[in-house]
């Protein structure tokens, strides 16, 4: 098991539970007691769970947004899946615009070799892309610490000197009748723009972004293609069809 989907299924036993032993751990992951320690210092340092005597309570975050850090680790196999198919929509050297986001930085190894320009508002996202040699844009403006997103006024105007083949964007919650969401209006802004300045936009969510509606509102569902592993049983299908093209990549 890979220490990333190790950490995941640490983590989810932590939201169903609120807490959990280091035995029950060892015994649920198949793993020995010195690894799974490990991942409980690491998430730890994180901010994702507090070390109690014999296990690990979760660290509950009221009316925060998740960190980067966070993100990475839920959902990981969906993620890849959604990014693999959003990474297919990519034609050789389009010019795309990258939402910093836990799914987006998942498509950066399938653009490799697609010769493509890259601009992005994502710090981690900017680190892969170069490390891979693809060509990038880091927008510039105030840097969000928790997410390792650019935003703000300067990013806003800096986003205007560019035109887009195509755009992917990160979302908080898709709600039905109020479209695409996030807790930082400032965010919203930008992915709003970038929008504007695209020929297609896609929004790269698994189903667990179907829920309540969140602070501040993107964009409206029309204005883009959803890309998810499936779509909630307990959604209301049919209205999300109406209004916008749904993607399921485990269908």
């Amino acid at each position: 098991m890979l220490n990333a989907e190790r950490k995941e299924r640490i983590l989810s036993t932590l939201e169903h539970f609120g807490v959990v032993k280091l035995t029950d751990l060892v015994e649920k992951l198949n793993c020995s007691e010195s690894t799974i320690r490990r991942d409980l210092i690491e998430l730890e340092e994180d901010g994702l769970l507090e070390r109690v005597h014999g296990g690990a309570k979760l660290v509950k975050q009221h009316n925060l947004e998740p960190s980067m850090n966070e993100k990475s680790f839920k959902n990981i196999q969906s993620k890849r899946e959604i990014a693999a198919y959003a990474a297919e929509q990519v034609e050789t050297k389009d010019f795309i615009y990258l939402d910093a986001g836990s799914t987006t930085i998942e498509m950066i190894p399938f653009l490799k070799d697609k010769k493509v320009t890259v601009v992005t508002n994502g710090l981690v996202h900017i680190e892969k892309l170069v490390q891979l040699q693809i060509d990038s844009y880091l927008l510039g403006g105030k840097m969000k610490a928790h997410t390792k997103a650019v935003i703000g006024a300067v990013a806003l105007d800096n986003i205007q000197n560019y035109h887009f083949d195509k755009v992917f964007m990160g979302t908080n919650a898709i709600h039905e009748r109020s479209g695409f969401m996030t807790p930082d209006p400032e965010e919203a802004f930008l992915k709003r723009a970038a929008v504007h300045l695209a020929e297609q936009s896609f929004v790269l969510a698994d189903h667990s972004k179907f829920s309540e509606a969140n602070f501040a509102k993107m964009f409206e569902l029309e204005q883009a293609v959803i890309i998810t592993d499936f779509l909630p049983e307990e959604q209301n299908r049919e209205t999300f069809i109406q209004k916008t093209k749904i993607i399921e990549v485990e269908k």
